[in-house]
């Protein structure tokens, strides 16, 4: 081989090389660039509406994901936020934004109902404009965007006004100029700005009060064959009360012996099951019908309607434990039993009818809970839940009209169908103060907090277990000799949940009911009755490193990488970052049910130094440390500096997000160089490797 063809082999081999590696370049930093998440495409119009015009904003939001809106109460997470911000001396806000299709479902790690996009967010804005020569209208969003993890982003909006656009003119629809927008970190919180505050309150009030009445049906935020179930069950549980039980053989007994024939009786009886059917759907879809269901799902979050439910609760709490009966007029009855003597389909219904008026006393409050509990999932839920109820109601006039000689395995009516009846009682008591909870929450009040919540429950089903027991009789109650096998062990399972509910005064979570309690922030004792909760925590600790406190669990903490770095430095131990937000509910439930696994919390206390970053601190950075990003970016907040520091460093805008580095901010990962929303198995694994490469 000669030297020229030597040395063109050695120049093509070097061109091949480059190539690879500009290809894997390319590759690579298309995975980088993939992690940075933007799961809304927004788009923007501006239409005449009169001597007005309205913004119209849509955002497309990807499949699993939702959007926050800006009506998500605070204290949960973080709402929708518009600004306008060449609004002085251009134009007017005519109310508030009106948004379209949302749902609500309640969020048991902040304790609020929080309402969302999913799939399609429209939102839009009526503005008077009073400068004939505006060229564009300049919008801000700010929002958060979920799934496993969440986004907060802002998206800046410069909506064209067209020279044509005159508001005696056609309408005129121009499409938006839309910037870039600026990806910023989870962090759930509703927080508001300053000028947000500022705003006048009664105005508030109105204007949210009429963009709610605007807002179509919620989608439901459980699936209905639960919601079903669960109605099921209730109706299951009304049959063991006194007013129904002792319907089921009277009336298998009168369509079996005024029938002429056996299958007479039969199809009578399935009759009458399909009529209860339909009169306690018919109530759910009228119940729809007259408040509609996003009327019914905003109240579900109002103050007042919690109040006044509340109280309803207490009223047929007290009722169940025998204080006085509640009872429809009789007259309603009377008329119902005159109709059902007519005979026939019509005849039966009116029987049906009268079944559900004379039940009432005991049917009343689990059916007004079923449709309060449907009503906050919208659309059909409420008859899904009376379909549910009065199919378990019916199904016993129905099985027993067919084999009529089961009628004989029928326990006999006694003492025991008011036990049902006074457990019930108990029930309600306890559920009526998840509802005057709600009203405290949302008020911040702090008249109702964890603790005396709990106290409150444990009073209840200690009381519970006593009647259980036969040591306290109500009114009604039979004389009692001895209690029965099937009491015992309902009281014995009531003495445990009671004996359960204890700890949770001295700061352990109570993961069975953590949907009832306020969440463990909202405590008179952050730290536990006696400043020893199950987190670790200790009000009094001394001799924390500078910059250091301790967080969840006990596990000490920094909130400022440099005090961290050195801290770490000083101790010679490896650093776990955790890109966190103040309200941010994935990042809790890591907490919570994660870091206080009795393999991790160890690790975390003693073998790494954490630093948490909270990517939605609102604090202003002093002018000094304030700068512009090269993408152009602003960053003027503390949790702008923690954004843009887990983008440019680890590109990507998730949280929770977790990394384990060296002293020198190298990540000692190769597998797994950032991990997020996962399991305590894969996440102590993963600790454990990182901590193992640290030298």
């Amino acid at each position: 081989m000669n030297f020229n063809q030597n040395h063109q082999m050695i120049f093509s081999k070097n061109i091949w090389n480059k190539i690879t590696v500009f290809f894997l370049f390319f590759f690579f930093a298309l995975a980088s660039n993939a992690q940075i998440l933007e799961p809304v495409k927004w788009t923007s119009k501006i239409e005449k509406k009169g001597n007005n015009a309205v913004l119209i904003f849509e955002g497309t939001i990807e499949k699993d994901w939702h959007m926050y809106s800006q009506f998500t109460p605070e204290g949960g997470p973080l709402a929708l936020e518009i600004a306008f911000k060449n609004q002085k001396g251009n134009y007017e806000l005519v109310g508030k934004a009106k948004e379209g299709k949302t749902r609500t479902a309640f969020n048991d790690v902040f304790g609020v109902n929080e309402t969302f996009f999913e799939g399609k967010a429209h939102i839009e804005q009526e503005i008077k404009i009073i400068n004939p020569n505006l060229k564009t209208v300049d919008v801000d969003f700010d929002f958060q965007v979920c799934k496993e993890v969440c986004i907060n982003s802002n998206k800046k909006f410069s909506i064209a006004v067209p020279s044509t656009f005159k508001m005696d003119e056609v309408p005129v629809i121009a499409p938006a100029q839309l910037d870039e927008t600026k990806r910023t970190g989870l962090a759930i919180d509703t927080v508001k700005k300053e000028t947000e505050v500022a705003k006048d309150q009664t105005v508030k009030a109105e204007t949210e009060k009429a963009v709610k009445e605007e807002i179509p049906a919620p989608a439901p935020t459980r699936s209905l064959w639960s919601i079903f179930f669960v109605a099921f069950l209730f109706g299951f549980t009304a049959l063991l009360t006194p007013c129904v039980f002792p319907m089921i053989p009277m009336t298998v007994s009168f369509f079996t012996k005024q029938s002429k024939t056996r299958a007479a009786g039969i199809r009578n009886a399935i009759i009458y099951g399909i009529a209860i059917i339909v009169i306690y759907v018919g109530l759910g879809l009228i119940v729809t019908k007259i408040f509609g269901a996003d009327a019914l799902n905003a109240l579900s979050t109002d103050v007042w309607f919690n109040l006044i439910f509340f109280v309803i609760l207490v009223i047929f709490a007290t009722s169940f434990l025998g204080a006085f009966e509640i009872m429809l007029p009789n007259s309603w009855a009377n008329k119902a039993d005159q109709q059902a003597d007519r005979g026939g389909i019509i005849g039966i219904l009116f029987m049906a009818l009268a079944l559900a008026i004379v039940s009432f006393s005991c049917t009343g409050p689990i059916v007004g809970t079923i449709l309060v509990e449907a009503a906050t999932n919208g659309g059909i839920a409420p008859a899904v839940g009376m379909l549910g109820f009065s199919s378990a109601l019916a199904l016993p006039f129905m099985l027993f009209a067919m084999f009529p000689g089961w009628l004989n395995s029928l326990p006999k009516s006694g003492g025991w169908l008011n036990t049902v009846k006074v457990v019930l009682g108990f029930l309600e008591l306890a559920f009526a103060f998840k509802f005057l909870s709600n009203a405290d929450l949302v008020l911040q009040l702090h008249f109702l907090e964890r603790e005396v919540f709990l106290a409150i429950w444990i009073a209840i089903f200690a009381a519970m277990t006593l009647y259980l027991f036969g040591k306290i009789t109500l009114p009604h109650d039979s004389p009692l000799e001895r209690i029965s096998v099937g009491r015992l062990y309902m009281g014995l399972l009531t003495l445990i949940f009671t004996v359960y509910l204890i700890p949770g005064l001295w700061g352990a979570p109570l993961k069975l009911i953590s949907a009832f309690p306020p969440p463990p922030q909202y405590s008179e004792s952050p730290f536990g009755v006696g400043g020893s909760g199950n987190s670790g925590l200790s009000s009094d600790v001394k001799g924390l490193p500078e910059g250091a406190e301790l967080g969840p669990h006990g596990i000490m903490v920094f909130h400022d990488y440099e005090d961290g770095l050195a801290y770490a430095k000083e101790i010679h131990k490896p650093i776990m970052l955790d890109f966190t937000g103040y309200a941010c509910v994935n990042c809790r439930k890591m907490e919570n049910n994660v870091w206080s696994e009795p393999t991790i919390l160890p690790i975390l206390k003693n073998d790494v130094v954490l630093i948490s970053l909270y990517v939605d601190d609102k604090r202003e950075l002093p002018k000094e440390e304030q700068f512009v990003t090269a993408a152009g970016d602003k960053i003027i907040t503390v949790g702008d500096k923690w954004t843009d520091f887990m983008i440019s460093k680890y590109k990507t805008n998730t949280q929770p997000l977790y990394v384990i580095t060296d002293l020198e901010g190298n990540n000692l990962h190769t597998s797994k160089p950032t991990i997020s929303y996962v399991s305590a198995d894969e996440y102590l694994n993963w600790l454990k490797e990182g901590i193992a490469n640290f030298k």
